[in-house]
This record gives structure tokens, C-alpha cells and sequence, in this order.
């Protein structure tokens, strides 16, 4: 099982090594720790929702694509197939 807070630092990460940026940069320019942003992208730290923005922003990245890569990463570790229902 995979935890949201391992999916996201991962999103991170490879969105930060995909653009050649080192944590010290990305961390001054979401102005969080170095220590704290490294715990965060290695799933030891779930950030909140203003730091996360943060730290999207300082990536050039919607708070929404990153929720739609760790989406993915999730259900591709799920055994459960899920189904949507119309409600209507």
C-alpha cells in the first residue's frame, strides 16, 4: 500500500528532477526548510495545503495536476477496480 503522502513526495521529486532543480532552489523559492521540503518529496512529512501550494508554485505546477499524478500513482498500486454509478 502506498500512502498519499509517499505519492505526493514522489510526484514532486520527479517533477523537480525532471526540470534539473536542486532541493536548495526549490525550497527558497517556496520558502520552506530544505530539511522539510527533502522529508516531504521522501514521504515523511505530509505537507499542508499552503505549503504544497507552495511548493507547486516554486515548480510552476497547478495544485491540481500534482493531485492528478498522485492519483494515478495510487490506483496503479490499488488491487480494488473501482466503478462509478450513476446517481441519477
Amino acid at each position: 500500500m502506498v500512502l498519499v503522502r509517499e505519492a505526493v513526495g514522489l510526484t514532486l521529486r520527479a517533477a523537480r528532477t525532471s526540470q534539473g532543480r536542486t532541493l536548495r532552489d526549490v525550497a527558497r523559492a517556496a520558502r520552506v526548510s530544505l530539511g522539510y521540503l527533502s522529508e516531504v518529496e521522501r514521504g515523511q512529512k505530509e505537507a499542508s495545503s499552503e505549503l504544497l501550494n507552495a511548493i507547486c508554485a516554486a515548480l510552476g505546477l497547478s495544485l491540481s495536476a500534482v493531485f492528478s499524478d498522485v492519483s494515478i500513482e495510487l490506483a496503479s498500486h490499488e488491487s480494488v477496480t473501482l466503478t462509478v454509478v450513476d446517481a441519477a
